[in-house]
């Protein structure tokens, strides 16, 4: 075999020659080394390929597939010790649908579950885990909005006051949500905790203006308290927005959105909330006894 390597190699010189003469060459010094060197580079090169061999002759001759001829580590996997066995059920997919579609995930899973309370399994976690995550935040949003109307009343002492900082806070979060709808921007299990922080962040742009509102200041959006209602946003964007430059797609979208929050909590503070005041109450009362007073 190596002389006949060695002569192809010569009469035929190209690509692959000198490989050839490499095989020839090797093969001559397995054939001049002793009986343990040749036993051993038999077992490397054969072994294998009887193990192939017998995987074709099992599969050529089948036989019945039953519990007892099954590796025990795969039956404890399906049958329990008292004779439950495990069933598995998957949904049949219609073409052209998503098989990650939230919609067909939950039917599948209220459709097994009426037909066997007590089943678990990948699809029924899932659902109890979104459904257990959304309600918590929608608590905390719920409690969040009690709380700052609390606060809100202890510190502005007026019912009127307490709507005109409330009600650009919560149409600054309806505004939020519309433009995720329009950016394509999804909630997910990670960035839907924006929302209750929004809450908490923005509702303090608008106790300073209702503040100077109730302190007779005119010409808002002049006026050094929006300078410095804009640079504190600005800061603050810069801490939550930098999320959105990470890797991690959950953590990117928290970013995403609580910069699109913010924003909009912004847009809302200086833009809508001085329109909705109105004059300042202690302007009011001014023009209102110096009309008297005439």
């Amino acid at each position: 075999m190596s002389d006949l390597l060695s002569y192809a190699a010569e009469d035929h010189p190209g690509p692959g020659a000198a490989a050839a003469q490499h095989l020839s060459a090797s093969l001559a010094k397995l054939a001049a080394a002793d009986a343990a060197t040749r036993d051993r580079a038999e077992r490397a090169f054969s072994d294998t390929l009887r193990i192939a061999l017998n995987q074709l002759a099992s599969l050529l001759q089948p036989q019945d597939i039953t519990r007892a001829s099954l590796p025990p580590q795969l039956v404890r996997d399906w049958v329990a010790p008292d004779g439950h066995a495990l069933v598995q059920i998957s949904p049949k997919v219609p073409k052209g649908v998503d098989p990650n579609d939230d919609t067909m995930l939950r039917r599948f899973a209220k459709t097994v579950k009426a037909a066997e309370p007590g089943t678990t399994g990948g699809p029924i976690s899932i659902l109890h885990s979104a459904d257990t995550i959304i309600s918590a935040f929608l608590h905390a949003a719920l409690w969040s909005i009690i709380s700052i109307t609390i606060l809100l009343w202890v510190t502005l002492r007026r019912f009127g006051d307490v709507l005109r900082t409330l009600v650009p806070l919560l149409v600054s979060g309806v505004v939020t949500l519309e433009l995720c709808v329009v950016l394509g921007m999804p909630l997910n299990f990670a960035n839907i905790i924006a929302l209750p922080l929004m809450l908490g962040v923005g509702v303090a742009f608008k106790v300073y203006f209702v503040m100077a509102w109730r302190a007779g200041q005119t010409g808002l959006l002049h006026s050094s308290l929006t300078h410095a209602v804009l640079f504190s946003a600005a800061t603050t964007a810069t801490a939550f927005g930098s999320l959105w430059l990470s890797h991690h797609p959950g953590t990117s979208s928290m970013g995403k959105l609580l910069a699109l929050a913010l924003t909009c909590t912004l847009i809302g503070a200086v833009v809508f909330q001085p329109v909705l005041m109105g004059k300042p109450r202690v302007k009011r009362a001014k023009n209102q006894s110096q009309g008297i007073n005439e």
